[in-house]
């Protein structure tokens, strides 16, 4: 049964709430910048600070997204000593994107799907654990996350190519029959990969992100770093306390805000990752009606149960393939889903701008304002 929550707290788009020496507002108490400073060769060459707690921040894009990379100095550790550490976590990041991405047509998954129907592709131990971790949550979703929805790709168009058309019916319908995640063929031992009809196609766009978060601050962590914090796009995942003992504060996008630090929640995390599935951001609205990126496999049509759907779970991917579960699931599938995995949680917005939050978060957020209604 799904409770709803006693105010209303949507946690769209993650945020992390300014320092109140660089932004004024919103400012419910201290806490991170919404977004660092881009590393230049000015900044890069700078004299090593030896004051401990100065922030110290990487900011650029990977995987179609913008990337955020933060810790702060320490006694032992200044600026000049933690950039590196920062720099060899952003690598590690591009590597997976290079193994991964669809963008790319000499990539692991670029050469599975080339290979739909006809041969098996070996593939990295990093994909091949995507790859099998994606089809666990599948099965725990009845489905509904499913990385070959890839074959809708070029029906709809939110990336790049964004496009407001709407396609016919019997279109989506005919590409529809080649989303199945029960397609997709795996040989652990000799880590292969097939896709078993032609036509097929997979991304792990609903999912990568996250194993990557989750890979920079494993590497963090062996750089001898304990707080930090990794944001690649909604996904994000908080490493320890700030330098004065507080918690990470996580301010709370408004699904239909203003601007993307227009948040209306905070919410104190520690050592783990939120991630965000919305409707707003690859987005276009036609006669009255948003459309969206969050395709519901059982009809092939962008979702309608939700606004927004925050995930809060022990590691990043977890939270990252969750939250378009739920997104797709709606409240009551969706709740049971969180409640089933251990250590997670979720917020959910819905369709009628309602909130309902799981039992594992309850406590864990602080209203700031009710959540602006509109299409």
């Amino acid at each position: 049964m799904s409770l709803p929550l006693r105010h209303v707290i949507p946690i769209a788009a993650l945020t992390l709430a300014p320092l109140a020496c660089e932004r004024s507002t919103p400012e419910p108490e201290p806490g991170l910048p919404t977004s660092a400073s881009p590393v230049t060769a000015a900044s890069a060459s700078a004299p090593p600070t030896k004051a401990a707690g100065r922030r110290v921040a990487l900011e650029t894009k990977v995987m179609g997204t913008q990337l955020t990379l933060a810790t702060y100095t320490t006694a032992t550790l200044d600026d000049r000593s933690l950039r590196p550490r920062l720099e060899k976590a952003l690598d590690e990041l591009r590597r997976l994107e290079s193994l991964m991405t669809t963008w790319r047509d000499d990539s692991e998954i670029s050469r599975v799907n080339q290979r739909a129907g006809k041969a098996e592709v070996e593939v990295s131990p990093e994909s091949l654990d995507v790859i099998q971790k994606s089809l666990w949550i599948s099965r725990l979703s009845q489905g509904v996350f499913d990385i070959t929805f890839e074959a809708m790709h070029g029906l709809w168009k939110f990336d790049e190519d964004l496009e407001d058309n709407v396609p016919k019916k019997a279109d989506v319908e005919r590409v529809r029959k080649l989303i199945d995640y029960r397609q997709i063929q795996v040989d652990p031992e000799k880590r292969t990969v097939k896709l078993a009809r032609p036509g097929m196609r997979m991304s792990l766009g609903g999912i990568a992100k996250g194993y990557a978060v989750d890979a920079a601050a494993r590497i963090l962590r062996a750089e001898g770093l304990d707080t930090f914090f990794v944001q690649a796009g909604g996904d994000l995942y908080v490493a320890g306390k700030k330098p004065d003992g507080s918690r990470y504060r996580v301010g709370v996008r408004d699904p239909r805000g203003k601007h993307a630090n227009d948040f209306f929640a905070m919410v104190e995390v520690e050592d783990h990752a939120f991630s965000t599935a919305g409707d707003y951001e690859r987005s276009f609205i036609k006669e009255g009606k948003r459309y969206h990126h969050i395709i519901d496999p059982r009809t092939g049509f962008p979702a309608t149960a939700a606004r927004s759907v925050t995930v809060w779970a022990r590691d990043a991917l977890t939270a990252d393939a969750i939250d378009d579960a739920v997104f797709i699931l709606g409240v009551d599938e969706g709740l049971k889903l969180v409640e089933s995995i251990d250590d997670c949680g979720a917020v959910i917005v819905d369709d009628k701008n309602k909130v309902w939050i799981s039992r594992r978060l309850e406590g864990k957020v602080q209203m700031l304002r009710e959540p602006t209604d509109g299409i």
